[in-house]
């Protein structure tokens, strides 16, 4: 166990270095630089900008430069935000940010897989087909297309939940971007689970429990429950990762105060520091949420254990 954890905090390390030279790379392809603005800045304050952040040193002198400062957890100065700290910057909006992305994944939680056991249970019967159909226009409308109709027709027009803003303590404010950015992955939770669950189902030990008039909840909930939610446990790695992504876009279409209204505005200004912090911090996200994952298969499924 402790070997597996070993090696798979090894891949994420080689996983963020990867990372952090392609976003490197790419932030040096943008248009223009980290200090144009409408308003020219004089050329000897721009040469000590320069200097101050490494930009007049050799490419893989800058490389290096950067991926030591991140290693030592300093994420250096935005040039958009007049030196403010980057750190400061990531400290401020992520939580919101990460609020988002939990109230999210625990909505699809929730929801997906209560509603994958019930369909595996009522197969090919009409609650399955209406689950079934209901997830399968869930993947097919992205969380994108979702978000402005929602706070076009409930926000605007039917005016029963706010379109914009976001309070920490406000439930009512919560609602729309959370279930914009969480139902999308309910509907594949809900596929997975039942999948699943239609295969624990078919075993001889389930047919044997119903001969003995074992109740049903029993049955779903003691006997299958953990064997089933195999698939969807695989999946929560790549969900957690496309959660935190999708809530970049979703924060800007419900006006949320969280990092994607500043990851948006680096890109337009070529704010690489700010790119960089903010890539990796998700990026970090991402490779726990998928060791998290793997354990969690383990717990799940003896067999994987064992082999492991």
């Amino acid at each position: 166990m402790f070997q597996k954890l070993f090696h798979r905090l090894l891949q994420g390390i080689v996983v963020l270095i990867v990372l952090f030279t392609i976003t490197f790379f790419l932030c040096r392809a943008l248009p223009g630089g980290p200090f144009v603005s409408e308003k020219a800045l004089p050329e000897h304050v721009k040469a000590l900008m320069m200097e101050r952040d490494g930009y007049n040193k050799p490419v893989h002198e800058q490389y290096f430069m950067r991926l030591g400062n991140l290693m030592r957890g300093d994420a250096g100065l935005s040039t958009r935000l007049s030196g403010r700290p980057v750190n400061d910057v990531i400290a401020q909006s992520f939580p919101v940010s990460f609020q988002l992305g939990c109230l999210s994944m625990m909505l699809a939680l929730v929801v997906g897989i209560p509603a994958g056991v019930i369909a595996a249970w009522k197969k090919n019967m009409s609650v399955d087909f209406i689950v079934m159909t209901l997830a399968m226009l869930g993947l097919c409308l992205p969380s994108f297309v979702v978000g402005p109709i929602l706070a076009a027709l409930v926000g605007r027009q039917w005016k029963l939940l706010p379109a914009m803003g976001w309070e920490p303590t406000n439930v009512i404010t919560w609602l729309l971007p959370m279930v914009t950015l969480g139902m999308v992955y309910a509907a594949y939770l809900a596929r997975l689970t039942r999948s699943g669950m239609l295969d624990v189902l078919s075993q001889d030990f389930v047919r044997t429990a119903r001969a003995k008039g074992v109740p049903t909840h029993r049955i779903l909930i003691k006997h299958c429950l953990r064997g089933g939610l195999v698939p969807a446990a695989a999946y929560l790695g790549p969900a957690f990762a496309g959660i935190i992504s999708g809530s970049l876009v979703i924060e800007l279409v419900f006006q949320v105060p969280g990092l994607g209204r500043h990851f948006v505005k680096a890109i337009e200004t070529n704010d690489v520091n700010v790119i960089m912090g903010i890539v990796l911090l998700y990026g970090g996200l991402v490779v726990l949420g998928n060791i998290l994952s793997d354990f969690l298969i383990l717990w799940l499924n003896p067999r994987a254990r064992a082999q492991s």
